[in-house]
């Protein structure tokens, strides 16, 4: 793989946990010029590659969004800044299509006047919405909530500017990333960082729904290397990955939950006061979401090798470094109605 391809690489989300971990990925297999932005929204400062080029900034900004593109002139660009928040989005629409479908049009329209060659757009599994799972990637997307709708719509909006000015685009669905560096103070997303959280702090932690709901998760070693390829690999223009684990490791809410407790508590009994505690479901969640993986084994060498409970293992060690985390509530949501999460109304976690 040439990694010398391009000689300005742009990665926004850069202080974000996937971005940050391709930064760190992108400069060890020997890229020299990458730079990086983030709003510090949901990233941390010590998530940055010091190696790295790297400018706070709110990519809702469109006119500084057009001046820093217009100085940087990225050739290649791994998008994944977002509000990457599905179940809040029906409660936050307006900060959800601001920070996710506009931020990333403010990214992209400058840079394709700059010269941009190829942009590696990271989507979401949630485009797939409630079709029958597994999801492929031919499957077309049905969204079911306001974050899959900007998904969707810029996976559209690439399609249609590549086919009229030309650049490159590789599109990536990845699906339930974990592990060590994630924001363990967002309350209102990342399942297995609020389950690690909330045990930190000495009480159980809450489930939606009976817990049956079927997911899949992937562990961010396994995920990393098959994004970047997909930056440089000639032949991939134009092409839609799912970047996780396979229907053979799908796993309900509740099963996944026993996995966090058993790593917690080092396979000694659980305290009966650390048992879930059962909520109501949440509006419009999808009941089972999980995909194949056979496109991104045959064409990205894409191999999972850490399972959820060896990767639960390695972020329940890390996080206990950490500590727990006060979880960061927002300080409006846009819609409060009855419908609203009990754990985001009553700030439970």
């Amino acid at each position: 793989m040439d990694y010398h391809k391009y000689k300005r690489i742009l990665v926004t989300g850069a202080a974000g946990f996937m971005g940050g971990h391709l930064v760190d990925y992108l400069i060890d297999v020997g890229c020299e010029d990458v730079y990086g932005v983030d709003d510090l929204s949901g990233g941390y400062m010590s998530n940055v590659n010091p190696r790295s080029h790297f400018t706070e900034l709110d990519l809702r900004d469109k006119a500084r969004a057009r001046e820093y593109i217009d100085e940087v002139k990225p050739e290649l660009i791994f998008h994944l800044a977002a509000d990457a928040t599905e179940g809040r989005s029906q409660f936050t629409p307006l900060n959800c299509t601001e920070r996710t479908y506009l931020a990333y049009l403010n990214v992209l329209v400058p840079a394709i006047r700059n010269g941009l060659k190829r942009v590696v757009l990271t989507s979401s599994m949630s485009v797939y919405g409630a079709q029958k799972p597994p999801f492929h990637e031919d499957m077309e997307t049905k969204p079911e909530d306001i974050y899959a709708i900007a998904k969707a719509a810029k996976e559209q909006a690439t399609k249609i500017l590549s086919s009229v000015h030309g650049f490159e685009y590789v599109i990536v669905r990845p699906h339930n990333v974990y592990g060590e560096r994630q924001n363990m103070a967002d309350p209102y997303r990342n399942v297995i960082a609020i389950f690690i959280n909330r045990l930190l702090s000495g009480k159980p932690f809450y489930i939606y729904g009976d817990g049956t709901q079927k997911r899949s998760f992937t562990y961010i070693s396994d995920c990393v290397p098959p994004l970047a390829k997909c930056g440089f690999a000639d032949e991939l223009h134009s092409h839609i990955f799912n970047i996780g684990p396979g229907e053979e490791t799908a796993v309900t809410i509740n099963e996944m939950s026993e996995v966090v407790l058993k790593a917690f508590f080092e396979d000694k009994e659980i305290p009966e006061e650390f048992k879930p505690i059962y909520l109501p479901d949440r509006p419009r969640e999808v009941k089972d979401a999980f995909c194949t993986h056979d496109k991104a084994r045959k064409t990205l060498d894409y191999n999972p090798e850490v399972g959820l409970e060896e990767g639960v293992a390695r972020m329940v060690a890390w996080a206990r470094g950490l500590g727990h985390q006060q979880p960061q509530y927002l300080e409006e949501i846009e819609i409060v109605s009855d419908n609203i999460p009990k754990t985001w109304k009553d700030k439970l976690i």
